[in-house]
């Protein structure tokens, strides 16, 4: 071999910047340099079995990142609303409705970022077109600082850990203050989308990455690492989204403390006092937090009135469930638990709604959050009335076992708050 080939062989070596799992020969194998170390460095057979080798490793990513793929995909994921970039615009006007309706507000606008501007994509009225990102208007500020502005508007970014990719408007021409919680709970969503939007491009990267023949097993390991650092992230923020959802339907529903969390975390105690597996025990949990959210759509004026209700004040109180349900069955993420907040008004004798199921019939999680949703409202203090000592309200939910609630439910109850 010539001296200058030996060097460049060595120079391979020794500086590589993308040495894979700090192997050289892998990495060269796999910069397509196999025939020049065959023919100068190392024999054929060896070549060969080194070459094997980095075809397993690749293809055993690409299965890896396919799997990632299918259990991750926005389809199987989104946060609010189920997600199709074909009707882009529908969607997030529909998002927009449904924040303006939760928080009672003007009127709510989503931009995106696309080609260095934030454009409208939706919005429940007329507003600008488009901002030009930098700190002349309060949607500029937000998207590149990453925080909320609150000026003549509210506007708050849609980021993720690696960028930004969008701002949500809220107008608010009332003297009426927001309050926190529903800011938070808006924040949450549009940190959700924004991974959710970032992680689908992300495999759309690692699609054509999939597909391309000569792509580097370094670069699908990188890509890799993004994408389970997204969903890592997407998890914890699908999370908090529920805790803030079920946080705005306390301050709505006109709770002085975290109700939907007391009734949550009464019904995991029951499931660990009942013996019930970590996966069911999580969905009940999130049942829990969630089994009033149809009230995030009512006006705060049903609840804080102390006067009688009208008719068709009491009309929209009982249907909420039905609008909780209709909201959930929409976020993918939490289909596990429709059936669960569906039942949850039936009784074990067979009177109650929607579908009159009768004992075993009604789904245990149903069973579950029912006693601890009635035990939990009725040591809670109200707009209307103070919270009951718990002994009363456990005697109160005792002496209706068997025909409200499940005595096997009731009994785990017991053994807990006493």
């Amino acid at each position: 071999m010539k001296k200058e080939e030996k060097n460049n062989g060595i120079s391979l070596f020794s500086q590589s910047e993308y040495l894979i799992d700090q192997d050289p020969i892998e990495e060269i194998f796999a910069l397509n340099l196999g025939d020049f170390i065959a023919e100068n460095l190392i024999s054929e057979d060896l070549a060969k079995k080194i070459g094997a080798n980095i075809k397993d490793k690749k293809a055993g990513i690409i299965n890896q990142l396919k799997e990632l793929i299918s259990i991750y995909s926005l389809q199987n994921t989104l946060c609010v609303l189920n997600f199709d970039s074909n009707q882009e615009q529908a969607i997030y006007t529909s998002i927009a409705y449904s924040v303006k309706q939760m928080l009672e507000i003007e009127a709510c606008h989503i931009y995106l970022e696309k080609n260095n501007k934030l454009e409208l994509t939706g919005s429940t009225s007329d507003f600008e077109k488009e901002f030009i990102i930098d700190e002349n208007s309060s949607a500029g500020k937000a998207f590149l600082s990453k925080e909320t502005v609150f000026e003549d508007v509210i506007s708050v970014p849609m980021h993720c850990n690696i960028k930004s990719v969008g701002v949500i408007i809220i107008e608010n021409n009332s003297d009426k203050i927001i309050n926190e919680e529903y800011i938070q709970l808006v924040e949450s969503i549009a940190i959700l989308f924004a991974t959710s939007v970032t992680l689908q491009q992300t495999i759309d990267e690692t699609n054509r990455l999939i597909e391309d023949e000569q792509s580097y097993v370094s670069d699908l390991q990188h890509i890799r690492a993004e994408l389970t650092a997204l969903i890592g992230d997407l998890c914890d923020y699908q999370q908090s989204f529920v805790e803030h959802l079920a946080n705005a339907v306390d301050t709505k529903g006109g709770y002085k403390v975290s109700h939907s969390k007391n009734t949550a975390n009464l019904a995991k105690q029951i499931c660990k006092q009942i013996g019930l597996n970590e996966k069911t025990t999580d969905l009940i949990y999130y049942a829990g937090l969630l089994q009033n959210i149809g009230k995030i759509t009512l006006s705060e004026e049903i609840f804080t009135t102390n006067g009688k209700l009208s008719s068709k004040d009491i009309q929209k109180i009982q249907e909420h469930a039905n609008v909780g349900v209709h909201l959930l069955m929409n976020i993918n993420f939490l289909s596990e638990v429709v059936p669960y907040i569906t039942y949850q008004k039936e009784r074990f004798d067979g009177t109650g709604l929607p579908e009159g199921l009768k004992g075993q019939s009604i789904p245990f999680g149903s069973r579950i959050i029912a006693v601890a949703d009635a035990y939990s409202a009725m040591t809670s203090d109200r707009p209307y009335r103070k919270a009951m000592d718990t002994e009363k309200a456990l005697e109160i939910v005792k002496s209706e076992t068997g025909t409200k609630w499940d005595p096997v439910v009731v009994e785990a109850l017991e053994n807990i708050v006493r």
